[in-house]
């Protein structure tokens, strides 16, 4: 059975950092494409970040280029994404995401697999 719990959300100031975490579980999870997205209020979900099974391939949206870096631990199945200097604009449930499809897409729906998510509110 496939699982992703995410965690390490919650209520910070601007400028601050946030190192979000998702555990995954599942044999079919072992060379899948992860993701993080987000969702703010009242929008749509967008991709944040992507990572290929290798971690050699990675990518970044253009809003949090050079603030946010995801990466993963394939050893102990975690998937991560640090953010640092948050913005109000960066309010939002994320969610994890996995694809068995090998690419970063930026397509919800390309994704098999989700967490629950996870809260991320910073304030001014």
């Amino acid at each position: 059975q496939v699982q992703l719990v995410e965690s390490g959300g919650g209520l910070v100031q601007a400028g601050d950092s946030l190192r979000l975490s998702c555990a995954t579980s599942g044999r079919t999870l072992i060379r899948s494409t992860l993701a993080w997205f987000r969702q703010p209020p009242g929008k749509e979900r967008e991709l944040v970040a992507g990572i290929g099974w290798s971690a050699g391939q990675t990518y970044h949206a253009d809003s949090v280029k050079g603030r946010f870096t995801i990466s993963r631990d394939n050893a102990n199945k975690v998937l991560y994404l640090q953010m640092n200097n948050l913005k109000v604009e960066d309010t939002a449930v994320y969610y994890c995401a996995a694809s068995t499809d090998g690419r970063i897409s930026s397509i919800p729906r390309l994704y098999s697999y989700w967490g629950q998510g996870t809260q991320v509110t910073v304030s001014s």
